[in-house]
This record gives C-alpha cells, sequence and structure tokens, in this order.
C-alpha cells in the first residue's frame, strides 16, 4: 500500500530502527508505534517485560504508508545485534530518559550514528519523569552529537508536573491523554516566551542550510510553516540536523506526534538507497543483515531490500528463495512478494552469510567487537558432541559477536561473547537447537612451567624378558632459557656412544617430556644437551632410548626448581573519563600493572587505559567493569608474555 506525500509524491515502503540504552523504554516505544497503526500486537508490561536478546521486526501501515519497525536490543552485550540493524533502516529513533544524567548512556550510540550518517531523531521517553528543564537534557545529549540537535517540542506543566507539550513548528499546543492521541488546547501564556525561544533556535539551526531561510530571518520575515517542514525534512534525510520529541510511550503520550514525523519526513527508499552508492536500476539489490534457523521453517534470512521487487520462488545469490516472510504480529505471514524499502525474512537461503550484498558491490556491514568473555561449554554425554558442533556452527551463523575457540592442551571448547547475558543467551538457544545439556564452565587458564636452575640427569633403562632385552643409557644436561625462547635439544655426542641413528629419538621423547611437568603443565624454555650414555648392539633401540630420555627427563625436571608461569595479557580499557579512576583502582586490585592512560582517539571525553594484567584475573573483569561504569566501559585485550606466577603457585 501507498500513501501521499505533502508534495504530491508517493511513499514506498520505509523502515525505521528503534534503539536506545536497555531501561530507556525503547520496547515500549516499539509497541506503542505499532499499536498506534492498528497491528495485532500484544503490549507487555515494562515493569516485567524480559531483557531482549534479538532484532524484533514488525509490520505495519499508518495513514496508508507501509513500514517495517526494528526493535533493537539495548544491552551493550548485544550491540552487534543493534549495529547490523540500523544499516537496514531509513531513519533511526533514538530512545532516552529525560535525565540529563543518563545522556551518558546514549553517547556511544549516537557517535555510532554520526560516523555511519544515518538519519535519526531523539524521542524523550517517560517525560512524565522530568524533574528540571527539558533544556539541560538537550544540552547533555548535544554533548555526545556532533550533530545539532532541535527541540521540535516545549513541555507544559501543571502543578509541577509535565502534562502536554507545544510543538514549535506548528505552535499548537497539546495536552496528553492516556491511551489516546492527545488533544489540542489554547497555548497557555506562561509557555509563550519559551516556545518563542526554542523556535527562533530552531530556525537558526535550520537556517544554516538554506541561504532562503536565511535571509527571511534576517530580514525578520516569519517562514512559512511548509518551509520550515520541508527544510526539517531535508535536514533529516542528510543527517544535518536531529529532532528531539517528547513523549511518554507507555501512556501513548506523544507516539501519534513521533509517527507523523516519520511519516513527513523520514527518507524515501531512493534517498536511503542513494546514501549507500545504490544506483537506480530494474535488477534487486538487498542486504542480509540477520540469519535465524527457525525450526520447521529452517533459515530465515533476514534483509532490507534496496532496490527493485523480489518475488517467492526466484533465484537470488544463486539460491532459490523459499518463502518471504512480514511480521504483522507475533507470528510471520508469507507473502508473494517484496518491494524496494521493505524488510523481510526470506526462506531458504542456505548459502547466503549475514552481511551478503546480492546485486551490487559489497555494502559496509559492522565488524564485531572483540570478546570480553568467555565460557567453557560442555555436553553430560560424548555422544552429543557431534550435535554440539553443529549447533555451535548455526550459533556463530546468526550471531556474528560470537566465536569458538578449542584447546587441545586443555582439554576444552570456549565460546566467546559479550558478555553474561550474551553467552547465557546463546547457551540457551544452543541446548534448545542441539537438543542436548549444554555445561557451562569458566575456562581454564593456559598456566606452563619452566625451571629455576640446571640439572644433570641420567636416565638408564635395562630390561631381560628373554629373547631381546631393552637397553638404553642416557645422561642429559637440562638448563633453563631465556623467556620466550622454547625448547631446545642440543647433541653433544662424540667418539659413537650414543649411535646417530638413536639421537632424533632421544630429542624426540625430551620434547614430548615437556608437554607435562611436576606442577602438571606444559614446561616451556629448557633446553635439553645429550652429553653422554651407552647403547648395546642387540638390544638398544629407539623406543628403548625414548623410555629412557623420559625417565631422565621426568627426574630430572623435578629436582630443577620447576615454577608456575602464567600468561599475562595486555590489556587497553576504555571508559568515560569520569570513570578513569574506577577503572585504574579495578585494574590494580587484580594484579594490573597500569602502564598509562590518555583520552581515547576520536572520542572525546572518554579514556584508554593500557595495563598488563594476568589472565586469571580477566574472566569476569568485564562484569565489574561495567557494573563501575554505568555499563560503558569496555576493554580488548592480547597475549603478552608469561611471567612467574605468585597468587596461583601450584596451580595445574
Amino acid at each position: 500500500m501507498s500513501g501521499q506525500t505533502n508534495g504530491g509524491g508517493t511513499h514506498r515502503p520505509r523502515s525505521v530502527a528503534v534503539v536506545g540504552p536497555y531501561g530507556s523504554g525503547k520496547s515500549t516505544v516499539f509497541e506503542a508505534l505499532m499499536a498506534a497503526a492498528g497491528a495485532p500486537i500484544r503490549r507487555s508490561d515494562p515493569r516485567s517485560r524480559r531483557m531482549g536478546t534479538e532484532v524484533r521486526l514488525g509490520h505495519c501501515h499508518f495513514l496508508g504508508d507501509s513500514w517495517s519497525i526494528l526493535d533493537c536490543p539495548g544491552s551493550v552485550e548485544f550491540a552487534f545485534e543493534q549495529s547490523a540493524a540500523l544499516g537496514a533502516v531509513d531513519v533511526a529513533i533514538v530512545v532516552c530518559e529525560p535525565q540529563p544524567a543518563k545522556a551518558i548512556l546514549v553517547g556511544p550510540l549516537l557517535r555510532q550514528l554520526d560516523a555511519r550518517k544515518i538519519p535519526h531523531l531523539i524521542f524523550v521517553n517517560k517525560i512524565e519523569t522530568l524533574e528540571g528543564r527539558v533544556q539541560d537534557t538537550l544540552e547533555a545529549l548535544q554533548g555526545f552529537s556532533q550533530v545539532p540537535l532541535a527541540l521540535r517540542q516545549v513541555p507544559i506543566r501543571e502543578n509541577g508536573h509535565v502534562t502536554g507539550y507545544v510543538d514549535v513548528v506548528s505552535e499548537r499546543a497539546y495536552r496528553y491523554r492516556k491511551g489516546q492521541p492527545s488533544e489540542v488546547i489554547s497555548l497557555p501564556a506562561e509557555v509563550k516566551a519559551r516556545e518563542q525561544e526554542v523556535r527562533g533556535v530552531l530556525l537558526e539551526k535550520l537556517a544554516d542550510h538554506n541561504d532562503v531561510l536565511l535571509e527571511k530571518l534576517i530580514e525578520d520575515v516569519a517562514p512559512t510553516s511548509a518551509e520550515i517542514y520541508g527544510q526539517l525534512r531535508a535536514d533529516l534525510a542528510s543527517d544535518a540536523v536531529v529532532e528531539v520529541l517528547l513523549g511518554a510511550a507507555e501512556t501513548d503520550n506523544g507516539i501519534q506526534r513521533l509517527w507523523k514525523t516519520l511519516r513527513h519526513d523520514a527518507p524515501q527508499p531512493e534517498e536511503t538507497a542513494a546514501r549507500l552508492g545504490i544506483g537506480a536500476g530494474a535488477e534487486p539489490v538487498l542486504q542480509v543483515f540477520k540469519s535465524v534457523y527457525a525450526g520447521h521453517t529452517g533459515k530465515l534470512s533476514f534483509a532490507r531490500l534496496l532496490r527493485g521487487t523480489v518475488k517467492d520462488g526466484q533465484s537470488l545469490g544463486g539460491q532459490r528463495l523459499g518463502g518471504i516472510y512480514r511480521y504483522p504480529g507475533a507470528e510471520p505471514v508469507k507473502v508473494a512478494q517484496a518491494e524496494a524499502g521493505d524488510v523481510v525474512a526470506l526462506g531458504r537461503l542456505d548459502g547466503i552469510a549475514t552481511g551478503t550484498t546480492i546485486g551490487a558491490a559489497a555494502l559496509p556491514f559492522p565488524v564485531p567487537a572483540a570478546p570480553v568473555y568467555a565460557l567453557a561449554i560442555a555436553t553430560g554425554d560424548r555422544n552429543d558432541d557431534v550435535k554440539l558442533s553443529g549447533a555451535l556452527q548455526r550459533a556463530m551463523e546468526e550471531d556474528l559477536s560470537l566465536s569458538v575457540s578449542q584447546d587441545a592442551n586443555l582439554g576444552q571448547t570456549v565460546l566467546h561473547g559479550q558478555g553474561e547475558m550474551h553467552l547465557s543467551a546463546a547457551v540457551e538457544r544452543l541446548g534448545k537447537g542441539a537438543g542436548v545439556k549444554v555445561t557451562t564452565l569458566p575456562p581454564k587458564v593456559a598456566y606452563r612451567e619452566t625451571i629455576r636452575k640446571a640439572v644433570h640427569q641420567n636416565g638408564r633403562l635395562k630390561r631381560q624378558t628373554g629373547g631381546h632385552g631393552q637397553f638404553a643409557d642416557v645422561k642429559i644436561d637440562i638448563a633453563p632459557r631465556a623467556r620466550g625462547e622454547g625448547f631446545l635439544f642440543v647433541d653433544k655426542i662424540v667418539g659413537g656412544v650414543v649411535p646417530r641413528n638413536f639421537i632424533p629419538a632421544v630429542g624426540e621423547a625430551a620434547e614430548e617430556a615437556t608437554r607435562k611437568g611436576p606442577l602438571g603443565n606444559p614446561v616451556v624454555d629448557v633446553s635439553v644437551t645429550l652429553v653422554d650414555g651407552s647403547f648395546h648392539a642387540v638390544d638398544s633401540s629407539d623406543m628403548a632410548f625414548k623410555t629412557a630420555t623420559g625417565m631422565a627427563m621426568r627426574e630430572g625436571l623435578a629436582l630443577a626448581e620447576p615454577i608456575l608461569l602464567e600468561p599475562v595479557d595486555r590489556v587497553v580499557v576504555v571508559v568515560p573519563s569520569d570513570f578513569t579512576p574506577r577503572a585504574q583502582r579495578l585494574l590494580t586490585g587484580r594484579r594490573g600493572q597500569i602502564l598509562g592512560f590518555a583520552e581515547a582517539p576520536d572520542a572525546p571525553g572518554w579514556d584508554e587505559m593500557e595495563a598488563l594484567v594476568p589472565q586469571a584475573e580477566l574472566h569476569d573483569f568485564i562484569i565489574e567493569l561495567r557494573s563501575q561504569t554505568m555499563g560503558l566501559g569496555t576493554y580488548r585485550r592480547r597475549f603478552d608474555h608469561l611471567a612467574e606466577s605468585r597468587a596461583a603457585s601450584g596451580r595445574g
């Protein structure tokens, strides 16, 4: 279906992402928008709603226009879901709370939208909780946005409570009504001066991009409402101005005004395609931003159609399309085709990976952040390992911010992700997808051993069991090496006391013996020198010399003052500068050695700290870091070196 624009053009299907920090009421805004458009959606109680872990897609029509709405997870642990979805929309609604102190929670999101030039507007939700000036909230938000923020509405208060607003473009006043559209009222005299002030600021920001409007302001000529609306639309489409609207989604206050702003100001699909570098043409162009394995329907690929029309059964990217699905309610509905602007789920595109662009050169797609949390996973029955392996592959295809590593030395499979909740949700899906019970534990730390002193050790094997016996005699020097130099075998045999053909067996056995030292861990940074020995012409063999060498190594390493080494990572912590002292205390409390800190590049108001931290201290580090920084702190890490362990001496 289509509607008409103010200018007489046709609205094609458009899409919007509802984004914001956890707790802002973002999902309530999504449900309120869907309900206001007449969609058969069941609205949930915000106080009992579970945290969203995946993008939720909804379809509806408002005043004849077709819309796709994406409700994105608010937790930082599911930020990749949000980031991927933002590339599939014409405009984003950033939902935030009215308290200025909470503006910092929106900062990373505003920076991302600015960097990607994605048109967006701000909806200040829960406006009934506003205690101070809305201008203070606007100024706090502006500190995180490179694009000017333009307040569209001035709150009206009665007895200290926000009961309505004035639209500074139409200069009409409205009173909120719970569960209903706001009613028009006379403009209160006490708000008039403030309304004129905010309107003047809005016009000045719009005039920065319109010479005609600027000339009118200089000549003190009032611009028409059509001129203001037209410039607002142009500035939103070019991400030159961010409109700021007010409301309370739980009681539907401000939702109709939000819908009308979207309808009039959101870019058309052609504009979004042009922003992404997609030219005109008939061939379908789409990008898959999410993949889901949905039981009986098989794999579903969620995609934005940027150009052309797609029909069920046609070939896309070399795959035959097996269904097109829309979501007018909780359950998907199969449709015959999708057109440019639609966001839909496409069935049976098994060979198409998340992030793939079909029909054009590859469009940019976000790269997942480096993992900051990990769990070792296992099945209760080894016969279920094959099922788990397949489920892990599907999980990583559904969520690119998940990864898996295998450590043969430690004998564990490790799942890596963005936090405790992220991996908890992934493990829950794994159990359902694989049909097996999955257990989790903190990953083992890859401890190593080395030795402090050199020893000389003899290994002698002499067995007579009838017929050929076994005989080998080796004398070796075992010595420590500098950290990071690894294992070295040296042959100093002279005079043939150990025949040449047996010496490789000695070297192999010596290195094999370092796989598990006296403390139960691999031994590193040692040299083994074969200095003497003897053999028997009949009873000596490769196996005999390997056995004798193993005996010498076990006894020698135990006598060489073995010590435990722990891996130490180089860690870079990134936090808002107000939280830098907390992060420093957290690092030092985990045996971290802080190397320095400075302002984070391209992120004013944020600091980066570099430190050396033992891996044993980092398993739950992200949990405490986020708890100390309002959920905003993060870090990246890489292995740096092995160091003698004092806190973990004796661990295996």
